[in-house]
């Protein structure tokens, strides 16, 4: 957080700490008010800061690598994740599908990496989605405004997607295997890229997607403008294939209401992408509670059917980091309209996620089970911390500060000014020149 001119690491550690210790109001006002610091100031280090969020995000990166819970058999895992805009003032703001509303709504949507294993999960790379119309003329001047970096070229969800795995591997993550939903895995284009990665993947597809049990023959037959591909084969979908399939229980993980269970199926199948090239690829199916899904995978003819039911079960982590991050970490309280504020937050965010993640495996290495304790409750498994757990010691460790009187009474008299001048200045727009 170094930068030419000054080391702006002490606002870095207000605002982590922020993050860490407080319950509510974990935007860049509320943080700077109960650190006792100038929220200028931070609002400053946060928005308009030239200190490089990708560069801490990649030191976070090869930190979390190096931690020996995840150096094997952890499990990567990419979605997107939506946030509720009043309006389209926010870097990448528009109107799009949200995918937590279930509506197409004025949102500013994030893709997002977690890295995952025996329950524990952290955020570990993010990008923002800027929609294709944000590139055209008309929004020169509002990407300009906005510090959206001048190189920044339109690129779909899944190239985003591709952009952090690659960034991960550079920076030496471990991981077994890459889950994703229907969204990125229905991409022959992403999967055959994850093949040439070596990146075993297991990637969600929709229950109407083709499929051929015995490889198909392609015609391709040169148009004026284009090349018309025919496939001649016996098509099959997921969906039509799951009713002919006998499936085996397999026991994942246990959870607060026992252990999960669901019922797997695999078989060898064929697809082809949209310019005529053929891969053989595995097809997962899952059930479990009245719900199925269905997953390709690049996994080797020889894998286990209960390795694949693990891999394939770790998509549910992502969807906890997102709720970690929201609900604890202060996501969906940010408020700054900025990309480079985008950036930085999601730096500071990772690092939060980080640090609760090592203190947790931390906590479980140097206190082990007491195995008499299942005796005692009369179960299988004891919980682990929790973030909320570690908030709590965090507190007792470092209290938030205690506002004086005097204190309070001038951030009052401050947010009362704002309030007042905020609203002179629309009054003022209202009347016009």
């Amino acid at each position: 957080m170094k930068t030419k001119t000054r080391d702006t690491s002490e606002y870095g550690y207000h605002y982590l700490s922020g993050l860490l210790r407080m319950e509510s109001n974990r935007h860049i006002n509320g943080i700077a008010r109960v650190a006792g610091i100038p929220e200028q100031n931070l609002q400053q280090f946060i928005a308009d800061s030239p200190w490089a969020g990708n560069d801490l995000i990649a030191v976070l990166q090869q930190d979390i690598s190096s931690l020996p819970h995840y150096q094997q058999g952890s499990v990567l895992i990419a979605d997107e994740s939506a946030e509720e805009k009043a309006g389209d003032g926010s870097t990448g703001s528009s109107r799009q599908h949200n995918g937590r509303l279930g509506k197409v709504d004025m949102s500013q949507v994030g893709v997002f990496l977690a890295l995952a294993k025996d329950g524990y999960r952290t955020w570990i790379d993010g990008e923002l989605y800027l929609p294709e119309k944000w590139f055209t003329p008309a929004y020169a001047r509002r990407r300009n405004k906005l510090a959206i970096p001048a190189d920044r070229e339109f690129q779909t969800k899944i190239e985003l997607v591709l952009v952090m795995v690659k960034r991960v591997l550079a920076n030496g993550v471990a991981f077994d295997a890459f889950d994703c939903d229907s969204l990125y895995g229905r991409s022959h284009w992403l999967r055959a890229e994850l093949d040439q990665l070596s990146i075993q993947y297991f990637a969600d597809i929709p229950c109407n997607l083709s499929l051929y049990l015995e490889k198909p023959q392609v015609i391709r037959e040169p148009k004026r403008k284009h090349v018309q591909i025919t496939v001649l084969g016996s098509q099959t979908t997921p969906e039509q294939l799951a009713s002919a399939f006998s499936f085996t229980a397999i026991t994942l993980r246990p959870h607060e209401r026992g252990h999960l269970t669901a019922q797997f199926a695999r078989q060898r199948v064929w697809t082809v992408s949209e310019e005529g090239s053929c891969r053989q690829e595995w097809l997962l199916i899952r059930r479990a509670n009245g719900k199925v899904t269905y997953s390709l995978s690049n996994a080797p003819a020889d894998i286990p059917l209960e390795t694949m039911a693990r891999h394939k079960s770790h998509r549910y982590f992502i969807e906890r980091a997102h709720q970690d991050a929201k609900s604890e970490l202060g996501w969906d309280e940010f408020q700054a309209q900025k990309y480079p504020a985008w950036v930085h937050h999601l730096a500071l965010t990772i690092m939060a996620s980080a640090f609760i993640t090592e203190t947790l495996l931390e906590w479980t290495e140097a206190y082990p089970r007491d195995p008499a304790l299942l005796a005692a409750y009369e179960t299988d498994t004891l919980p682990n911390l929790s973030i909320v757990n570690v908030r709590t010691l965090l507190r007792a460790a470092l209290p938030l500060p205690q506002l004086s009187s005097r204190q309070a009474a001038e951030l009052v008299v401050k947010h009362l000014d704002n309030r007042t001048r905020s609203r002179k200045s629309r009054l003022r727009k209202a009347r016009g020149p």
